[in-house]
């Protein structure tokens, strides 16, 4: 297995459940990938926070089986900064008229029901996307902001796709009439409550790292993959890297890759033909700046989290991991993190770790959301390649390299960097189970189809990975 995120630590556990021998290598000197959690003086600072939510039961119950009573349920609360207020998030009727005024809800009323009329060709970018939802103002309001700070392009540049998945059946209809208590529908964005590891995600990902080790199957971390050697009858070899045993060839009988799809292509040996290269080198990512902000007020607000829609702050997005899990933080103190969407070598990147942290205290003070005189202590955590983009052309890249690893039998690509696509932690989980029972039972799962549009789930009879059969929930 290549990469110790939630893919390949599911990969690794389907693999000794069913007995065979394996070995997960991990560049990062800790598991976890996205959802590692970084101990800071005794707190705990999740990098862009992580819900635990799926309607996969088999995920449901590895969670639980993983944490017991160390996994708890944790209430939901969020909220949006829009021009000076705060918006209850996911919307709320009353809340909008009360703050928006009745005038300018009129408008986005108005708005809504003349995207309503045009609506005719299916949308091609995010912003056709959520404008034939919930029309120009509303996107104006509570979309465009945020989501440009999200990616550093526009959202006439972003693919559909992403907002099809992200927000899903969620629409200005649907949010009024829940609202309203006109009527209940479950809507994916409107998850109320959510599971969370006490002590923060990556402690899922530590103890199912620490069982694979125990069942004899080692992750090695701190070990980059260099050559993936492959030839007519598919993977044969791979070459690895670490400090301390340097360069390595490993025999292999299959791969599971996790690891970014443009890095794996980059590393095949031989490099697949001029125009697949050219594919992977079309990828880009979104990287990720977490701010940690450690204050001697324990409850600077009740929010889990907070949405910046805010063009005066460069912080897209805050959290506050004491309302996640008392676990995350020391008695009398809470931890905050100030989420900062960047591009590798940018201004905001290139800033330095102190100026990182006084930067995220004045544009927190100034909005009121803290006391900067509060803040004893911070930490600035870098996280490259944290979300694949959907810009134009990734699609026609993704698919060019998609039929070409299709020619190399032994190798599944999984999870959400292994298929270039913004999965949920349980999407990428259930893409490793297809992908391993691919591998193990020769098999012809589709993990290309998890996540793949907004109605995706329907249940069907699998056996799952531990032999028994079941009713599943999985994809089309």
């Amino acid at each position: 297995m290549l990469g110790a995120g939630p893919a390949g630590l599911t990969a690794a556990h389907v693999l000794r459940s069913r007995g065979r021998r394996g070995v997960v290598f991990e560049a990062d000197t800790q598991v976890g990938g996205i959802a590692k959690t970084v101990v800071h003086d005794g707190f705990r600072f999740d990098l862009g926070g992580h819900r635990f939510f799926t309607k996969v039961p088999w995920v449901q119950e590895l969670w639980e089986q993983t944490l017991g009573d160390e996994f708890l349920v944790r209430p939901r609360l969020s909220r949006i900064y829009y021009r000076g207020a705060y918006f209850a998030y996911p919307l709320r009727a009353e809340d909008v008229v009360r703050r928006l005024g009745v005038v300018e809800t009129g408008r986005c009323l108005l708005s809504y029901l003349a995207a309503r009329m045009r609506r005719s060709e299916p949308p091609e970018t995010f912003e056709d996307w959520v404008t034939s939802r919930f029309g120009h103002r509303l996107y104006d309001a509570f979309f465009r902001e945020y989501t440009e700070k999200v990616w550093g392009i526009p959202g006439s540049e972003i693919q559909a796709e992403w907002a099809a998945q992200r927000i899903r059946n969620l629409s200005f209809w649907t949010a009024l009439t829940s609202a309203l208590r006109i009527k209940r529908r479950h809507v994916t964005s409107l998850i109320e409550e959510f599971h969370y590891p006490r002590l923060g995600p990556g402690q899922m990902w530590e103890t199912l790292a620490e069982r694979s080790e125990e069942a004899g199957v080692p992750v090695r971390t701190g070990t980059r993959v260099m050559r993936v050697v492959h030839g007519a009858t598919g993977v044969s070899a791979i070459e690895v890297c670490d400090p301390t045993h340097g360069t390595e060839i490993v025999d292999v009988e299959g791969v599971v890759s996790s690891i970014p799809l443009s890095e794996l292509v980059l590393c095949l040996d031989p490099l697949p033909p001029d125009a697949v290269v050219a594919a992977a080198r079309q990828l880009r990512y979104r990287d990720l700046l977490v701010v940690g902000l450690i204050s001697t007020d324990p409850e600077p607000f009740p929010d889990n989290w907070i949405y910046l829609h805010d063009p005066g702050t460069r912080a897209g997005r805050v959290q506050n991991f004491g309302a996640w899990s008392p676990g995350m933080t020391r008695p009398g103190f809470t931890c905050l993190g100030a989420e900062y969407f960047c591009f590798q070598g940018d201004e905001t990147w290139s800033l330095p770790d102190h100026g990182l942290i006084e930067l995220a205290k004045r544009e927190l003070g100034q909005i009121g959301l803290l006391d900067p005189d509060s803040i004893v202590d911070g930490i600035a955590i870098r996280v490259p390649r944290a979300y694949p983009m959907y810009d134009q052309g990734y699609d026609r890249a993704v698919s060019t390299l998609r039929t070409f690893l299709a020619t190399i039998p032994n190798l599944q690509t999984v999870g959400r960097n292994g298929l270039h696509r913004y999965n949920n932690q349980d999407h990428s989980m259930w893409t490793a189970v297809l992908g391993t029972l691919n591998l193990l039972d020769g098999a012809d799962h589709d993990v290309w189809a998890v996540n793949a549009d907004a109605e995706y789930h329907e249940e069907h009879q699998l056996r799952n990975p531990l032999g028994q059969t079941a009713v599943i929930a999985t994809v089309a």
